[in-house]
């Protein structure tokens, strides 16, 4: 079979137009010919000092079918070959902006860390919806993990000890992506016609953000801080200031000791003023339909369930079991 004579490098040369074969592709730019280390350099010069674009556009055409090449190393990860030489294309084109010529160091070595980074940076971002890895370990054990396992079975403790010697990270990071690479995607919903699929949207719902639950919950805390304030102004300036101080805090609650040192009254005092308090201030909470009555001072229990997790409720919970229970 004879083979084609490489296609001598014309002073104004175009890029491949897409013919709608990959196969097309590959064969014409396979027939760039390759330049030699003086012809590179001279390129190279040219476009650096004098900022020509047809010098450049000879090094990119003289380096795609490396691209080529590097692209067919990654199609073990599902994606399109056409999608990774497009993605090495950019690599190669910004490996040609900045490469130097006067290193001593041939294009082809510079061009394949660039060309690599892009076609990288491309697989993470595709290769699942949700991104795998995103810091430089992660980075390094994705491309690395599978290639270093022994088996298709589960890592043992000791491959995990290896893995991570020799690429220098953590043990939890190596079972991390592991477990990562080992899982597949799942639809929240399934298929309509499947009505016995069993998708995560069965068992992720959250049962505390129904409507009608938020809306309770926003008006009982409504309710709540109104009442609250209102009982308070109905003590006088001493009895505030011992509820503020004694159950009102949430830390650094007064004691009964430094009420008593503070008003300079016995601390039976204020124990026995709690009953008559709390008659004062029931008055000031509404009644709700769910409320029932105690018969023993004529309190009202509200339910603690379905009160928000505030600074309200923390208040109102303990001034209402102080205030309205017995002595």
């Amino acid at each position: 079979m004879a083979v084609p004579a490489a296609m001598p490098m014309p002073v104004s040369v175009s890029m491949p137009m897409p013919t709608g074969s990959l196969e097309a592709y590959i064969q014409t730019v396979n027939r760039f010919p390759m330049l030699s280390a003086d012809e590179e350099r001279r390129l190279a010069r040219r476009f650096r000092d004098d900022a020509d674009l047809e010098a450049a556009r000879q090094l990119v055409l003289s380096h795609l079918r490396l691209v080529v090449a590097i692209g067919r190393g990654y199609l073990g990860y599902g994606l399109p070959h056409a999608d990774l030489i497009q993605e090495g294309n950019i690599g190669l084109m910004k490996a040609v902006k900045r490469f130097d010529p006067e290193r001593g160091v041939r294009l082809v070595s510079f061009a394949i860390h660039w060309i690599k980074a892009e076609i990288h940076e491309y697989i993470l971002r595709n290769w699942r919806l949700v991104k795998v890895a995103t810091t430089k370990a992660q980075r390094k054990l994705f491309f690395n993990l599978r290639s270093m396992k022994k088996d298709l079975a589960p890592m043992t403790p000791a491959d995990v000890e290896r893995v991570a010697e020799q690429l220098k990270v953590k043990p939890e990071e190596v079972v991390e992506m592991e477990t990562r690479l080992a899982g597949q995607e799942l639809a929240f919903e399934g298929d309509r016609d499947d009505e016995e699929a069993y998708t995560p949207a069965h068992y992720l719902a959250d049962d505390g953000a129904e409507p009608y639950q938020v809306l309770e919950a926003e008006e009982s805390e409504r309710v709540q801080s109104e009442g609250l304030h209102k009982a308070l102004a109905t003590l006088d300036a001493r009895s505030r200031r011992i509820v503020e101080a004694r159950w009102l805090r949430e830390k650094d609650t007064a004691t009964l000791h430094d009420l008593a040192a503070e008003f300079k009254s016995p601390r039976s005092a204020y124990a026995r003023s709690k009953p008559r308090r709390s008659t004062r201030c029931a008055s000031c909470f509404p009644r709700r339909p769910n409320a029932r009555l105690l018969p023993a001072y004529g309190r009202l229990e509200r339910p603690f369930s379905l009160w928000p997790t505030s600074s309200v409720r923390s208040a109102w919970r303990c001034f209402s079991r102080r205030f309205f229970s017995t002595c």
